[in-house]
């Protein structure tokens, strides 16, 4: 009789089959929830989270611990994004047709806000930058476009700026990439820079010449208060001309002036005469 109350005590004191395979499903199950509720939320990164619809608030980085089911993480990244808005085709202000392009790069200044107040920020941010930048184009003139490109870039980031504000979006910069012209407007441009430059080049001409009439006005001026001084000139040209041998040159001298000539003749005289002492 002892041996046979024996038996049923081994019997319940083992572990059921069933009753393992429940052990190991309930592990599993607490495993997969403890995986679900640890979240690692990165240094650029913040975590919106929302507890049966409602915000808890914003998380993070590092470890952060959300119950499963109930809990639900919204991830927004920190840094700077890039927009590549698309080509516009926009008529400024006195109807020249462009093609403009831009990029517009911002970031996630609020997480809290960017997540309740706009449904997808980047998308709404592409379509802001496209509306913005064809109407700061059309008011503004081709000459400006051309050469007032950064006050311009300043203007589009600033309105945008404003506007983004409430989404808790913080535009850094805008910058116009391209502007491409119409083929008649290249070459009017074209032609146009053309006669600009042929017109300093008169103006530069002209100026050339005023200044040198006024240079051989003083020289007149000179010449006549100094006769000798203007035999002497003559002279000293006939000296250049007569080196050229092959040459027989006529030269006729006025019969008033044959005081300044001889003055003339005595002035070169004296320098050739030193010359050749020199010589020797």
């Amino acid at each position: 009789m002892p041996e046979v109350d024996a038996l049923p005590e081994a019997v319940t004191g083992a572990v059921l089959p069933g009753e393992l395979l429940a052990l190991t499903l309930g592990g599993i199950v607490v495993l997969i929830l403890l995986l679900y509720s640890v979240r690692i939320v990165k240094e650029y990164e913040r975590a919106v989270v929302f507890r049966l619809g409602r915000v808890v608030g914003t998380k993070g980085p590092g470890v952060v611990i959300i119950i499963p089911i109930i809990d639900r993480a919204t991830i927004i990244d920190l840094r700077i994004h890039t927009v590549d808005v698309p080509r516009q085709r926009i008529i400024t202000r006195d109807n020249v047709e462009v093609s403009v392009d831009a990029v517009v790069y911002y970031r996630v200044q609020d997480p809290l806000k960017a997540v309740l107040t706009v449904r997808n920020y980047h998308l709404a941010v592409t379509m802001l930058a496209q509306t913005v930048l064809r109407d700061v184009i059309g008011k503004s003139e081709l000459d400006d476009l051309l050469t007032r490109r950064d006050e311009l870039n300043k203007e589009l980031q600033r309105i945008l700026d404003e506007l983004t504000d409430p989404w808790g979006i913080k535009v850094t910069a805008v910058t116009i990439k391209e502007v491409v012209l119409p083929e008649g407007m290249v070459r009017a441009m074209a032609r146009q820079a053309e006669a600009e430059r042929w017109r300093r080049a008169k103006v530069i001409e002209a100026e050339g010449e005023r200044q040198a009439a006024r240079i051989l006005t003083e020289a007149a001026q000179l010449y006549e208060e100094h006769p000798a001084a203007l035999r002497l000139r003559e002279l000293q040209t006939l000296i250049e001309v007569a080196k050229e041998k092959n040459m027989v040159i006529f030269y006729p001298i006025g019969l008033g002036a044959e005081s300044a000539t001889h003055a003339a003749l005595g002035i070169v005289g004296g320098q050739l005469g030193r010359s050749s002492k020199k010589n020797q």
